[in-house]
């Protein structure tokens, strides 16, 4: 993905979101035990999305700056890549679930 667009930036760690100029998404991550098994991207969008990886992990990426959030809304799928250190352990696509209201979904 080359010419991105740094859409979100948390703390270190955490995440970041990034846009290239064909508006494709890459999101990357902190690299998780065991692989993902048919993730998907759960956003209402808003501040709040959930990255479920797998049955036993899933994501929760917080404070989405509001840059990032119409975008998100605008694709099928984002590409996820989780770092270690400084190289990319794994990628892989996932597709984007829109729903109303992520909050009542994970009360």
């Amino acid at each position: 993905m080359e010419n991105n667009q740094n859409l979100a930036e948390a703390n270190e760690g955490t995440y970041e979101i990034l846009q290239n100029a064909a508006g494709e998404i890459l999101i990357m991550i902190k690299q998780r035990r065991g692989g993902p098994e048919n993730p998907r991207f759960v956003y209402d969008g808003g501040d709040t999305a959930l990255l479920y990886r797998s049955r036993e992990s899933s994501v929760f990426l917080g404070n989405i700056n509001h840059e990032a959030r119409q975008p998100l809304k605008a694709v099928d799928e984002v590409l996820v890549a989780e770092i270690d250190g400084d190289e990319v352990a794994r990628e892989y696509m996932v597709p984007v679930r829109l729903i109303r209201d992520l909050k009542a979904v994970l009360n």
